[in-house]
């Protein structure tokens, strides 16, 4: 227990030069700041920048999280992708309201955003199947996903099957992918600050007079 807590205690974050971010200079939307947001993490040696936590809500209302991947961001909203019949597939059908949130310590950065999610038309999600990994499409094809696991034994077994099977037919369908877009109705960026005085500038959907292509932006205290 004392090697857990002196070593909690002995962490530290962003040891590193963070970049400067003028939010007076920010686009009046917040596609092209995230898109540069993560490219800049990509350059700046970011592992995996891509992957952002999915959050959504049970039947009983209880929250529910999971590192997904990104698949695309655009006009539409942020992509990502599963079964229909996974337990996130289930909790956005009841409830398709979901937050995302990205983290990019190399550069004090977060990203979160909130929103109402839909399905892409079918074609569009086997598009974005067969445009990935053949590891990707073996995955998709074992399915399965959430349900009770009784051994590794079974897993190894329907892994190899499903390997062979992507491999000999790489346009085979898995009919429960499915793809998803967020649509954000409030978008935040965080950008650390050394001594604390962290900038967070938020992004609201507003019919306001004083917004930017519906998007009214406002400061946050840290």
């Amino acid at each position: 227990m004392s090697t857990f807590h002196d070593t909690l205690r002995s962490l530290r974050v962003w040891d590193t030069d963070l970049p400067a971010f003028d939010p007076a200079s920010a686009p009046g939307a917040p596609l092209e700041l995230f898109r540069s947001w993560l490219v800049a993490a990509a350059e700046a040696g970011q592992a995996e920048p891509h992957t952002m936590a999915l959050a959504t809500v049970d039947a009983d209302g209880r929250p529910d999280v999971r590192t997904v991947m990104l698949h695309d961001a655009d006009e539409r909203g942020w992509h990502f992708a599963s079964h229909a019949t996974s337990a996130k597939g289930r909790q956005l059908a009841a409830a398709p309201q979901a937050a995302l949130h990205f983290y990019w310590p190399v550069q004090g950065r977060q990203v979160r955003l909130r929103g109402r999610v839909t399905t892409a038309a079918p074609e569009e999600a086997y598009a974005d199947l067969h445009a990935r990994s053949t590891g990707a499409l073996a995955a998709a094809l074992v399915g399965r996903q959430s349900e009770v696991l009784d051994s590794l034994d079974s897993l190894a077994t329907a892994s190899e099957a499903a390997w062979a099977r992507a491999e000999a037919e790489p346009d085979a369908e898995s009919k429960t992918w499915t793809l998803y877009v967020l649509d954000p109705h409030e978008v935040e960026f965080f950008q650390g600050d050394e001594r604390r005085r962290h900038i967070r500038l938020r992004y609201r959907r507003s019919a306001g007079a004083c917004t930017t292509g519906g998007w009214a932006r406002e400061l946050l205290w840290p």
